[in-house]
């Protein structure tokens, strides 16, 4: 029986080790291949049909062959299944892997449509993974935690009940830092996960498991959290699609989450795929069951097809957006700026106007924001570590290093203390509303600026440990703003070569200058 975290963490690890089909392992590379994503149609494991099955480049063209039987549920979650567990040998992008439940899922939905000559639901048949967080009756949620190791799930999260209501089948969970409050994904349970385009970069965080997942074909469509961007800067690092809803869209009830009862800046959970379609779809399958019934925090807002049309929007005809090129503390470097202006390039050649964005305030509001993360202080991570003994993280470095903060760091607020810093929050929210609204001034329409064009992060995947800046999303968690990523170009390194140093705004600046001066920027998204 194993008694020091050490032990339950291996023990987890062998349990998981042993999900895996033996037929299915394959012999994995040298450390020194660095781009593992050939591997799956290289690697003799996957037919022609399952090869064909996950490279599906529409999820709707998918989900059209499942519906009419053309595929079945148990073809496609086979293929999927197989190429996740492909994944997880060369990323270790999983945690809880779970193929004989999905495959009996699966055989049920195929039987569902046989008999009634009907789909279960928008979603029928497809395979959709989910972050280490979103609770599945009967399997354990460690979210990085060895404390957490061997407490089971009593009941199905309402996102996991909306999901099977709507057809899909659940097979593979995704991997977190520990905490969840990293840009990167490491833990003491499971480990690292690695970025599938070069092993020695980050596949960013906390969704990293899914962003490195998607980006090897291993599911089409995932599940993440995002409190400050950890749906979408796994999103960008990978070279996928990921979507930041608004406040209590998607149900969270019955989720596991970090800062449970911090609910002024609540995390929220949102798709990531590797089709801008998946993202619709999700939203639109989700929504049509009415999640407000089950969970209470949840709008009660059905969808709007004319606001998707952009109606409001004199339909998407001419459309202002607003470029922000930098936030006034860090200056992004030579591909994010080129990858900006191949975006205005477009929109200009697709008949909309581009402007410059200004950004207001933003330092002031990452600092109210870091504040009311940081509130309860050190009080929750060393509640749940202390339960085994295990170390709390202090930096995502390959190095034994305690020289990073995790953005929750510092001693904590009093009750007073923290009403001031949300109050502080909401005149910040009115103020840059009112900035937004401004602009109609600035436009050829009359409309304010319809949509704002953001960095993901100032710099492309830097290596292991070297994440370490945040602000470019979590301005838009703090906002309450719906933020979707989308993928743009790669690094070239021929264009993307340093530029002379600057006036630096800031020390984050001056760090993040003289990381990109590394030789990190390879062939990347």
């Amino acid at each position: 029986m194993p008694t020091t975290w050490q032990e339950l963490a291996a023990e987890k690890k062998r349990r998981q080790a042993a999900s895996i089909p033996q037929g299915w392992l394959i012999t994995p590379p040298p450390d020194d291949v660095l781009d593992v994503t050939d591997i799956p149609a290289k690697c003799g494991l996957l037919s022609t049909r399952e090869l064909e099955i996950t490279n599906v480049g529409k999820l709707s063209v998918l989900l059209n062959r499942l519906a009419t039987g053309e595929w079945s549920s148990v073809q496609v979650t086979t293929a999927f299944c197989k190429r996740a567990v492909i994944a997880q040998q060369l990323t270790n992008c999983l945690t809880e892997i779970f193929i004989d439940r999905a495959l009996e899922r699966a055989a049920w939905l195929d039987e569902q449509l046989k008999y009634t000559g009907k789909v279960v639901g928008p979603l029928h048949g497809l395979p959709i993974s989910l972050k280490d967080q979103v609770s599945i009756k009967g399997l354990e949620t460690t979210m990085g935690y060895v404390s957490w190791i061997g407490k089971v799930a009593e009941r199905d999260a309402t996102l996991t009940e909306i999901l099977i209501e709507c057809g899909a089948v659940l097979y593979v969970r995704t991997n977190v830092p520990q905490t969840l409050m990293w840009p990167e994904t490491n833990n003491l349970v499971f480990g690292r996960t690695v970025n599938p385009v070069n092993r020695t970069l980050t596949c960013g965080g906390s969704s990293g498991g899914e962003g490195a997942l998607l980006r090897m074909r291993g599911s089409i469509l995932g599940v993440g959290s995002d409190i400050g961007g950890s749906v979408r800067i796994p999103a960008a690092m990978n070279g996928i699609y990921g979507f930041r809803p608004s406040y209590h869209r998607i149900p969270y009830e019955g989720s596991r989450t970090s800062l449970e009862g911090q609910d002024s800046l609540p995390s929220i959970l949102g798709p990531l795929s590797t089709d801008l379609g998946g993202i619709k779809l999700f939203m639109q399958a989700i929504i049509s069951r009415r999640p407000w019934l089950k969970d209470p925090l949840c709008l009660r807002k059905y969808w709007d097809e004319d606001e998707y049309r952009l109606k409001e929007h004199g339909g998407g005809e001419r459309l202002t957006f607003g470029i922000l090129w930098n936030d006034g503390l860090v200056i992004p470097q030579p591909p994010i700026i080129r990858a900006l202006n191949m975006t205005k390039e477009a929109l200009l050649a697709a008949g909309h106007d581009v402007i410059d964005w200004k950004p207001h305030k933003h330092p002031e509001i990452y600092q109210v924001t870091a504040a009311i993360w940081a509130a309860g202080g050190q009080n929750e991570f060393a509640a749940l570590t202390s339960q085994t003994g295990e170390p709390i993280l202090k930096s995502m470095s390959t190095l034994d290093t305690s020289d990073a903060a995790l953005y929750t760091s510092g001693g904590g607020l009093s009750a007073f203390e923290l009403f001031q810093t949300q109050k502080k929050r909401a005149q910040l929210r009115k103020e840059y509303l009112d900035h937004w609204n401004s602009t109609k001034n600035l436009t050829v329409t009359g409309r304010p600026v319809d949509a704002i064009i953001s960095p993901v992060a100032p710099f492309p995947p830097p290596p292991h440990g070297k994440n370490i800046s945040a602000e470019y999303t979590l301005i838009w968690n703090a906002l309450d703003y719906p933020a979707c990523v989308f993928p743009v170009t790669k690094v070239n390194p021929i264009l993307d070569q340093p530029k002379p140093a600057h006036e630096f705004l800031s020390k984050l600046d001056r760090n993040v200058y003289e990381l990109c001066k590394g030789d990190f920027l390879g062939d990347f998204f």
